[in-house]
């Protein structure tokens, strides 16, 4: 890098140019600001779109694939607007765009595209989100590359090398995704966020315009023209650098959405969680844009291997060890990001053309987030890219990419065809993979992952292990395996059948939605009917409260309703003269459900059941008949949507059942205490409760399948919930928290609650 020209910054001086320093502290401003607000908006704007199409965590992954390409167009927009316009040209352009877009504020969800469709919400959602944010982000979006190339040219002793202002940039990013979970989210309702984030808004247009006035003054007609020269010429980057910026940045950027998504799932879609990994990713470019480098980046590319081999363990133990596992792949997206973004910036270009690396960041950032939140969930129909993903991350290693023809065919060859060899055998001739012979295998591959630690300087070869063991985990789970997968926007479905035959499954993330019985101990198939499993069975609190309105109903059929389908085990408990409707948002589960080959509780027990598709805040809100019971139980994996839980909703469902109707609530969670939450809201609404919290042992769910469950029932009539509590079921009890809306949650208290209580 080279130095500013002493002559101009002499000339500057005397005409009683601004201090560097004034200069500075404005740049600084202007740059955390902007990157506050951008990352503050994330967040917000999707909470406020999750209820459009159930909570589902999909959302979020499809954000993020919008606001990196909109982020793409800003870079874009910065790149063209310092190559062809002066820097005044340039600020006043700026500046109108800004005055401009503050008359669509505040920010509101559009409402021109209607509602969300049954197929394809991917791109309905994108529209969404274009029309109702798309020209406030473009403008703050484009900050970060424009005012650091405004700074190259304002004179200051550090322009020539203005990389170290992306570290504030993103120390702006990493502080308001610390502070939305903690504080913007628990003290300020969707309104009052959208009102504060119009006023930092027009703060930040403020600053800017100071930016610009200040470096204005220490230009004139001539020394602009030097400006665009200050730095000494360098010639243009190469195709093959350009590829290399845009693979640093693809990696890091799929990582960021697939472990998203993975975590998200299995918890809560919640912004709390989504905040935590793209906060980490931020955090790396705090960390290593900066020169020299705090720390020696051979040390963590030695690390990795060891990271990933770990994940592999993890991925062996599924939900039996979870916070630790959610560490692992934190961990391992957090050090593959910082060895990529630690390499992209001893590639970074001399200041010339600096707009056009973060041009070719931001493009390799949209092709990691094209890939996992659009392309992948269309071609593969497990969560594949994962593990693409990991090895890909091998390949930004420079011991990977630099290594010969010889180092490739010697060290990844020869696993590379054993571990396809297994693959090919056990797709082939599953039935040949059982008992001690399955046990046999999966003691191989662990002895492989062995390998892999010990070999952790040889990245090739820990690549090509991991390359190979992925595909094969899922094959060699010690209890079930898969009959049947399909992946749709709301996540994987999985229909499994336990490795004795006996036990027919429906899964979604690592949690079961369905259980059928297939055959009786001695290996014969059951009769046509079946008998309910897992949350479903006799004796549990959901099946416990549908008979209470049964036994009211003097033999008469009663209209039921219930928000999720899983499996549709639930209609096995009703009469043959009951009506059933079922509200479902995601058409997969509705096509394994009515599929007999794979479960038979609708066909069996309810063959005219009705299925109503759409987020159930939508299709409910539009029925008009009253119903004597309404069951939401609509959860995927432990991820509860939190639209279905506010006191508009449960406000909605009591609008839908008869006087003495029932509304049941299915709250079972591992990780967030929503009785409390539940409480709050009938206090609020003035309705009585009673809740049943069914704990079944380990024992207890091997042998009968029966698993414990969480519920709670509403009602405004005393009478339907005394036969509850003759059945022992506890009267709510007001919790003293804060009742959830539309406008308002609070997840991390939920998680404490449940964590400490």
């Amino acid at each position: 890098m080279t130095s500013i020209d002493p002559g101009y910054a002499s000339a500057a001086s005397r005409r009683g140019a601004v201090s560097h320093g004034t200069v500075l502290a404005a740049f600084v401003s202007a740059i955390f600001t902007s990157a506050f607000l951008l990352f503050a908006v994330q967040p917000m704007f999707t909470k406020m779109v999750l209820p459009l199409l159930g909570g589902s965590p999909g959302v979020w992954s499809v954000a993020m694939v919008f606001f990196q390409a909109l982020l793409l167009a800003g870079y874009a927009y910065a790149h063209l607007s310092t190559k062809y316009l002066t820097m005044r040209q340039a600020a006043l352009t700026h500046l109108v765009l800004f005055g401009v877009t503050a008359f669509v504020l505040p920010i509101g969800v559009s409402q021109s595209l209607g509602e969300p469709p049954t197929s394809w919400q991917e791109f309905w959602l994108i529209g969404v989100f274009f029309a109702s944010v798309g020209l406030p982000f473009f403008a703050v979006s484009a900050n970060g590359p424009l005012l650091q190339a405004w700074f190259a040219r304002s004179g200051h002793p550090t322009a020539s090398d203005p990389y170290y202002l992306y570290g504030a940039s993103n120390l702006g990013s990493f502080a308001a995704l610390l502070l939305y979970p903690v504080l913007i989210e628990p003290l300020l309702t969707l309104k009052g966020q959208t009102h504060a984030w119009s006023f930092g808004f027009c703060l930040l247009g403020a600053l800017i315009a100071l930016a610009a006035v200040l470096v204005s003054r220490n230009l004139d007609a001539s020394s602009e023209r030097r400006s665009a020269e200050v730095v000494a010429f360098s010639p243009a980057p190469t195709w093959g650098r350009i590829a290399q910026w845009i693979g640093l940045s693809f990696v890091p950027s799929g990582l960021l959405v697939a472990v998203t998504a993975h975590i998200s799932t299995d918890v809560a879609a919640s912004p709390f969680l989504w905040v935590i990994p793209l906060a980490l990713y931020l955090a790396t470019f705090v960390v290593v844009f900066r020169d020299p480098l705090p720390f020696d980046i051979a040390s963590l590319e030695r690390i990795l291997p060891i990271v990933a081999a770990s994940m592999l363990l993890f991925l062996f133990l599924g939900a039996e060890m979870l916070s630790a596992s959610i560490l692992i792949h934190f961990g391992f997206m957090t050090l593959a990001t910082l060895v990529c973004h630690a390499r992209l910036f001893t590639l970074r270009p001399n200041a010339q053309h600096l707009t056009t690396f973060y041009l070719c960041m931001s493009f390799g950032g949209v092709l990691g987030g094209l890939f996992c939140g659009l392309i992948a969930p269309n071609i593969f129909s497990s969560i594949a890219e994962y593990p693409i993903l990991i090895v890909a991350a091998f390949l930004c290693l420079p011991g990977v990419y630099s290594a010969s023809r010889s180092q490739w065919v010697r060290e990844v060859l020869p696993w590379t065809i054993g571990l396809m060899i297994v693959q090919f055998v056990v797709a082939k001739q599953p039935q040949l993979f059982t008992g001690v012979v399955k046990n046999l295998f999966v003691t191989l591959l662990l002895a492989a992952v062995g390998i892999a630690l010990i070999l952790y300087r040889r990245p090739l070869i820990v690549g090509a292990i991991c390359a190979g063991i992925f595909p094969l985990i899922g094959t060699f789970s010690l209890n079930t395996r898969d009959d049947f997968t399909l992946r749709s926007f709301f996540g994987v479905h999985k229909v499994q059948e336990t490795n004795d035959g006996q036990f027919r499954t429906l899964a979604h993330g690592t949690t079961l939605h369905g259980s059928m019985r297939i055959k009786d101990l001695t290996g014969a198939p059951l009769p046509f009917r079946p008998d309910p499993m897992s949350y479903y069975t006799k004796s549990s609190p959901m099946p416990e409260a549908i008979r209470s309105v049964l036994s009211r109903s003097n033999g008469e059929g009663r209209n039921i309703a219930v928000v999720g389908l899983g499996a549709g085990a639930i209609v096995c408990h009703g009469r043959a003269n009951d009506q059933w409707t079922f509200f479902e948002i995601d058409p997969a589960v509705v096509r394994i459900a009515t599929n007999p080959s794979y479960f038979r509780f609708l066909s069996a027990c309810a063959p005219d059941t009705r299925m109503v598709l759409g987020d159930a805040r939508l299709t409910l809100a539009k029925e008009t008949k009253p119903y004597d019971t309404l069951l939401i139980d609509a959860f995927a994996s432990d991820a509860i949507p939190v639209h279905l839980l506010t006191r508009e909703a449960v406000a909605m469902y009591l609008g839908r059942i008869k006087p003495d109707g029932l509304l049941i609530l299915h709250i079972s969670n591992r990780h967030l205490d929503l009785e409390s939450v539940v409480a709050s809201i009938a206090a609020d609404l003035g309705v009585d409760g009673v809740a049943k919290l069914d704990v079944v042992s380990k024992d207890e769910h091997l042998t009968s399948g029966k698993a414990g469950s969480h519920v709670i029932a509403l009602s405004r009539s005393p009478d339907a919930l005394r036969v509850l509590e003759d059945a022992g079921w506890r009267k709510l009890e007001a919790s003293g928290v804060t009742a959830w809306t539309d406008d308002y949650s609070n997840i991390i208290g939920s998680m404490w609650r449940k964590a400490f209580h």
